[in-house]
């Protein structure tokens, strides 16, 4: 044992490579663009036409897929909840 090594010490965890490298992702990557263009070439009309509706999608989706980064450590208003206040009341 070197004198850098801890005998308690976990090893560090490896970084997830993002879905978008990973073959699957790059498969349902060029699946989707396939689609696309085969829409936007073959179908105009029907996609103008479901426009609006995926336009209303998009808002419960951006919901679901873009509060990732924000904790959700604590629901309950500023957070306040887990501290302890000055003389024991609220």
């Amino acid at each position: 044992m070197t004198h850098h090594e801890h005998p308690n010490h976990a090893p560090e965890p490896q970084a997830r490579t993002p879905w978008y490298q990973t073959w699957t992702g790059l498969a349902g990557l060029g699946a989707t663009s396939l689609a696309a263009v085969y829409l936007s070439l073959f179908h105009v009309d029907h996609v103008l036409d479901a426009l609006p509706l995926l336009v209303l999608l998009l808002c419960p989706l951006m919901h679901l897929f873009m509060h990732g980064g924000h904790g959700h450590g604590g629901h309950g208003g500023n957070g306040d909840a887990d501290r302890p206040t000055k003389g024991g009341l609220p």
